[in-house]
């Protein structure tokens, strides 16, 4: 099992953090999200490569401020399907700033593209879909969908907004990886138009987006999430502020339930082809093992 050194030296000594507001008297919503410590756990639990980890920071990013949509112990799924050589990317998030998350092929690394930086869009490609699932308490969950667009994934995750929750977004992300493979600077941020917005205040934000410095550029700066928000939409008000944090659900419990989930007979053909078993988390890839005696006893369980 991969040991966490919770004192990176590498990364930000400032806690993960998001922001939630709104700005322009309040015809603007508004997420800044700082996630450094969190991409940088992935990044050592799944071993991704420079790339992999730009890819996969950034969908975190963007689920950590789409959980801070929602509320109580709703949460979702984020999974970006493209057809590049990362394969799935999935993330979860919770109303809570719990988040997790991970990539189908963690170890993957392309050259810079044309402008010198991570090709995230070549490693998850640009044909495929986004799939987000929430969980709201409800019979059935939410399930909305869009295309992948570009690959970048702050424009793909615009572009969904736009078309299935009919909110225009814009959705900017960044995930600095240094050379020695640890994540300097990860966050990213949401800006959601509402009704009421003049063409002139729009074309102000379209502006302001257009000559806006990469995110990864600006909490290098220094910069506070607020101000982050604040080159970009004037008048902001932070309504809420909570902490971004990795976890994950996975417990020897819950796999024991999944084991026996398998049925009796498949237990005992893994006990006799095998003698035992190992179950390895997808988001935090904890090894859960279980011998010989372990098995007899589900087994035994099946059978009272």
């Amino acid at each position: 099992m991969l040991e966490i050194n919770a004192e990176q030296t590498t990364t930000e000594n400032r806690s993960d953090m998001l922001v939630r507001g709104v700005a322009m008297q309040g015809q603007v919503r508004v997420f800044a999200v700082r996630t450094t410590k969190l991409v940088d756990e992935l990044q050592h639990r799944h071993q991704t490569y420079p790339t992999a980890t730009a890819a996969l920071g950034r969908t975190v990013t963007a689920a950590a401020m789409m959980g801070a949509m929602l509320k109580g112990e709703e949460k979702l799924t984020v999974q970006v399907n493209g057809d590049g050589p990362i394969g799935k990317i999935v993330a979860d998030a919770n109303a809570k700033g719990e988040v997790r998350g991970y990539a189908t092929h963690p170890q993957v690394h392309l050259a810079s593209n044309s402008e010198g930086k991570l090709d995230v869009a070549g490693a998850v490609g640009r044909d495929g879909f986004i799939h987000i699932i929430k969980d709201l308490g409800l019979k059935e969950p939410y399930r909305g969908s869009s295309p992948i667009v570009s690959g970048e994934l702050g424009e793909d995750f615009t572009y969904y907004f736009a078309t299935s929750e009919q909110t225009p977004s814009a959705v900017g992300l960044g995930v600095l990886v240094d050379t020695d493979n640890t994540v300097l600077h990860a966050g990213g941020f949401i800006i959601q138009l509402l009704p009421g917005l003049s063409d002139e205040q729009i074309t102000k934000i379209e502006k302001s987006l257009s000559v806006l410095p990469p995110v990864t550029t600006l909490l290098d700066q220094g910069l506070e999430l607020e101000e982050l928000l604040g080159q970009i939409v004037d008048d902001v008000q932070i309504m809420d502020t909570h902490p971004i944090e990795f976890r994950c659900q996975c417990s020897r419990e819950r796999v024991e339930a999944t084991l026996i989930s398998l049925g009796k007979q498949e237990l005992n053909e893994l006990i006799e082809e095998e003698g035992q078993a190992e179950v390895v988390c997808h988001f935090c890839n904890e090894a859960y093992q279980f011998n010989k005696e372990d098995l007899t006893t589900l087994v035994e369980r099946l059978e009272t």
